[in-house]
């Protein structure tokens, strides 16, 4: 399950981005982007999440993911298409010449603190 690892991450990330002036800080939300192709489950993240925040700041922090799709940009003919998978041909030219340009990202876009 490399959810786990994933969510001891975004836990890292997310407690240094607090602010060293803010006392008793706690953490409501925690807002992600996570690409279709990253493979991440969201239930096991929310879970694993979940349990590596006990008794700290994000305890009872709420994860609100975006999914991003797949985006896909072919080099040869100069097209840019969303796919639901993997792609490896262009499917206007059927060459090979591509890029992926989102769809494997895991980003913390912001956290929301506690009034």
């Amino acid at each position: 399950m490399h959810e786990m690892g994933i969510a001891r991450q975004l836990f890292q990330i997310a407690i240094d981005s607090i602010p060293d002036d803010v006392e008793n800080p706690k953490v409501e939300q925690v807002n992600l982007k996570i690409g279709r192709l990253a493979a991440v489950v969201e239930h096991s993240l929310t879970f694993c999440f979940e349990v590596i925040a006990k008794e700290t700041p994000l305890d009872g922090a709420r994860l609100h993911i975006d999914f991003i799709p797949v985006t896909v940009h072919c080099r040869a003919c100069d097209n840019t298409w969303e796919s639901e998978n993997p792609v490896f041909t262009c499917r206007y030219c059927d060459e090979n010449d591509i890029e992926l340009l989102t769809g494997r990202e895991i980003q913390i876009t912001s956290i929301v603190l506690a009034d």
